[in-house]
């Protein structure tokens, strides 16, 4: 099955192409370099179109008008001319309702796929979409989060004039999710819906993108818990340069091993990596309610643990070659100790994050 995309090369089209092809769909890209004769080409051999392509920040607002509309209109004349029986999905905006240039110039559109349908009784899909967000969407033009998050990543400032404006936004992998959807089984309806869409305001945006480029300071993690939360961070990673991609932490290190705090988060704990020298004891303390998974990935040890009101001390081997986590169970005095002649490396995560005000952490020797 050939699916045409007409703006295959912008954001939306660049998202839809990929995973149409990891689907089994060949695709024929049509944008702005081709020409019309190349467009019936493709029209004649389609068995889906995905109409895309248009205007959004032109130089003037006639643009609007000649690259939403008269685009709209020339594509379903030339399906007319070449007698295609073939589906097409509109992205039109929820913006077709209002009196501006761009909505009126998408609401012809609109109107010209109707008008054809009726004539044709080809099957149109309009999709009336909010402001998008993802991967590939192009700063100062697509979005208001492309835009913060190129400049959060580049330590660029923020332009912001009113932070209690809400924006809906919907991101790419639902968009493209709703599309697939369309093209493999078809609509009872004309115009159609994104499932999942989210409302937050610009002020609140911004406070969640710059807290993505703090985290690597604070070690915090972000909430992808949060739907829209693990799809925003998605969608900030992709503006970091190349050379941003990889950062350093800080390791508190001495002539026993290092101690290396990795991430933290709101709920779910904190996760750190321990190095112990051979022959080196870790440990010797006991917590309250805090409770920690230790997990050996290189080395060899002894895990130690003992009831704090008795003397039975019980004793689990561990090795990098024998993937274990062992439990510390609040209670018990624990210590771990580095029985080999390398480093012992082992990867802890605590129900809690580190308070040194209230460290949950008493120490007592095993033995």
């Amino acid at each position: 099955m050939k699916i045409l995309i007409t703006g295959g090369l912008g954001f939306v089209g660049q998202n839809l192409d990929l995973r149409l092809k990891e689907q089994g769909f060949s695709t024929l890209l049509f944008d702005k370099d081709n020409t019309s004769e190349e467009l019936e080409v493709m029209i004649e051999e389609a068995d889906f179109i995905v109409h895309l392509a248009g205007v959004n920040r032109p130089l003037n607002k006639e643009e609007f008008y000649s690259g939403n509309a008269n685009l709209t209109y020339q594509l379903t004349e030339l399906i007319k001319k070449h007698k295609r029986n073939v589906p097409l999905i509109f992205s039109s905006s929820i913006q077709a309702v209002l009196d501006n240039d761009y909505g009126k110039s998408k609401k012809q559109g609109e109107d010209y796929l109707l008008e054809y349908k009726n004539e044709t009784g080809n099957d149109v899909f309009i999709f009336r979409l909010p402001n998008l967000f993802g991967k590939w969407s192009r700063p100062n033009y697509n979005s208001v989060v492309a835009t913060f998050c190129h400049n959060v990543a580049h330590n660029l400032p923020l332009t912001i004039n009113d932070p209690n404006y809400e924006l809906e936004l919907v991101h790419i992998d639902d968009v493209v999710d709703a599309f697939i959807e369309v093209i493999k089984r078809g609509s009872k309806e004309i115009f159609n819906n994104v499932k999942f869409t989210h409302k937050v305001t610009l002020g609140t945006l911004a406070k969640l993108i710059s807290s993505f480029k703090e985290s690597r300071k604070s070690l915090y993690l972000p909430f992808v818990g949060d739907a829209f939360i693990e799809k925003l961070y998605a969608t900030y990673l992709t503006y970091l340069d190349e050379s941003d991609f990889a950062y350093k932490v800080k390791s508190h290190v001495d002539e026993r091993g290092s101690f290396t705090e990795l991430f933290k988060t709101l709920g779910y704990g904190q996760f750190s990596v321990n190095v112990a020298k051979p022959g080196i004891t870790k440990g010797n303390h006991y917590h309250h309610t805090k409770n920690e998974k230790f997990i050996v990935l290189s080395g060899q040890g002894i895990i130690k643990l003992r009831h704090v009101n008795n003397d039975k001390i019980l004793k689990v081997s561990v090795s990098g070659n024998d993937l274990t986590i062992v439990d510390m169970i609040p209670g018990y005095t624990h210590s771990i100790i580095n029985t080999g002649t390398s480093d012992l490396v082992f990867f802890i995560w605590g129900s809690e994050n580190f308070d040194p005000n209230r460290p949950d952490t008493i120490y007592l020797n095993v033995e």
